[in-house]
């Protein structure tokens, strides 16, 4: 299996199914071709082939093995405090038009799985955003304030079900939990077939707009009317979206407690940030954000998410740890669109904030109005300015300059890979260039290029989950430079491993 996001097994793919989707053969030509087969790739192709288009949508690796596969599953309105941050970044109004999409995007999965068959845990479950101390009581009552101003049916309340006080929160009922693998195989299954496709191990590499849109892919040319880039990340430049969103990494646990979970799906607010949702008797945390390339990152994540978990709930076991990568505009609004201001064959949706299930449902929903022909709002535009958002933008491109500049002045670690002990990896520096090397457990040295294909920036290892990580955009590479998550496309230069001594 081609590599994932994950440090261990995510709970959702360690019940992936065994379907499998060929790569493309004869047919290479489509009215629709649709890069990515996580949630919202699926869900937009479905739609699209619903309005009779011809889909092949176009995965590099498995079905749902991607984000879609590592996140804590939750499908809602009520967003932690989403809609009273963009009220106050891009206005009430859109605000508005947030929510009613995202509650939109609620029931259009609990449709879809329905109409569809699809066997994936679906349960209704009220959705929290939750002050645990009184200072953080009145973070939470803005965002009950803008919820209900947006129209969302929400309610303050202290009645929530974690095994600790909370000061108050803002309730949602009637949110979904799922599986989400299962969810987006039983789309997959649906889009496979009458005329319409599915390629598993097919990595797009070149996009050529022209009329049809040509895409270069490892398998070789694909063809369509009309192209939509729904790879989390947009992993082409032309539209800069990587200057106008910062990524970070959360880490997951599941654990079987003894007693019952909480069954509500709660996020907390304040300066440490929990998650949590039950699936079944197993007790789902999440925490230690960071953003992603941070220096120093190790293990000691999964430790503070599982010594949380144990303070909390007595903790029988810890059965999975996974981890998710989620990009944020500038602005905390998603980029749903055309993919430039001249585009108009290749579409884009993107920017989630961290919430991918219901933002990439939105987003194939208002994708699949617009290529159909059907009004469509363009609150979502990616070519957007938000003035009120400037100051952030600033923020991370200073820090993109600084991680860029700042790296090349930091001299290598070690002298000789003869230093790296198992399990390690170390920096190597000969005169201006620098080699990542990391010892297996095994004792054989991976050798790479540390310079990002993106733009250059110099990678960092993030110990907790054995990868080279990129501070200036995300992007994140194994330990041979295969490319994990974008915007870079191309694999990090394999080198042969520095004298042992």
């Amino acid at each position: 299996m081609p590599p994932t996001t994950t440090a261990a097994q995510s709970l959702w793919l360690a019940d992936l199914p065994d379907t499998r989707y060929p790569a493309p053969t004869a047919d290479r030509a489509f009215d629709v071709l649709v890069l990515g087969g996580g949630i919202t790739g699926l869900t937009t192709a479905l739609l699209l082939k619903r309005q009779g288009a011809r889909v092949a949508v176009v995965e590099a690796g498995r079905v749902g093995v991607g984000v879609s596969g590592n996140n804590t599953a939750k499908v809602t309105a009520l967003q932690s405090t989403m809609l009273s941050t963009i009220t106050r970044t891009r206005g009430a109004e859109v605000a508005g038009e947030y929510a009613r999409r995202s509650a939109a995007a609620v029931e259009l999965v609990a449709g879809l799985a329905a109409e569809e068959g699809i066997a994936c845990d679906l349960r209704r479950r009220d959705a929290f955003t939750v002050a645990v101390q009184d200072p953080d009581l009145g973070t939470v009552e803005r965002e009950f304030e803008a919820a209900r101003e947006a129209g969302l049916p929400v309610e303050m309340t202290a009645a929530v079900d974690l095994p600790y006080p909370v000061a108050g929160a803002v309730r949602l009922a009637d949110q979904v939990e799922f599986h989400p693998v299962k969810y987006v195989h039983g789309l997959a299954a649906a889009v496979d077939g009458d005329g319409s496709r599915v390629f598993e191990n097919t990595r797009a590499v070149r996009v050529h707009d022209g009329s049809p849109v040509r895409v270069d892919t490892t398998q070789g040319p694909l063809t369509g009317g009309r192209v939509v880039v729904a790879t989390h990340y947009p992993v082409w430049d032309r539209g800069l979206y990587f200057a106008r969103m910062e990524v970070s990494r959360s880490y997951c646990i599941a654990a079987r407690v003894r007693g019952e979970p909480a069954r509500g799906m709660s996020i907390t607010t304040g300066d440490t940030t929990w998650s949590y949702r039950s699936a079944g008797d197993l007790q789902i945390v999440l925490g230690q954000s960071h953003a992603t390339g941070a220096r120093g990152i190790d293990a000691s994540r999964y430790r503070a998410v599982e010594e949380h978990a144990r303070q909390h709930w007595d903790v029988e076991e810890v059965t999975h740890r996974w981890s998710a990568q989620d990009p944020t505009p500038y602005d905390h609004t998603p980029m749903i669109g055309t993919y430039t201001p001249v585009s108009s064959r290749m579409f884009v949706a993107a920017g989630f904030s961290k919430w991918g299930l219901s933002g990439g449902t939105m987003a194939a929903a208002l994708l699949a109005d617009r290529l159909g022909g059907q009004e469509s709002t363009d609150v979502f535009s990616p070519h957007r300015v938000s003035p009120r958002g400037l100051p952030q933008f600033a923020r991370m491109n200073t820090k993109v300059a600084v991680d860029l500049i700042g790296d090349r002045l930091v001299p290598g670690q070690i002298a000789s890979a003869a230093q790296i002990p198992p399990g390690q990896a170390g920096v190597v520096r000969s005169g201006a260039d620098r080699t990542g090397v990391y010892r297996d457990d095994d004792g054989e040295l991976h050798a790479v290029s540390m310079r990002c294909t993106h733009l250059g920036c110099l990678v960092r290892f993030n110990a907790a989950e054995t990868s080279w990580d990129c501070p200036c955009h995300g992007s994140r590479f194994d330990v041979d430079g295969n490319v994990l998550e974008g915007p870079a496309v191309d694999p990090l230069p394999r080198r042969n491993p520095p004298a042992q001594a």
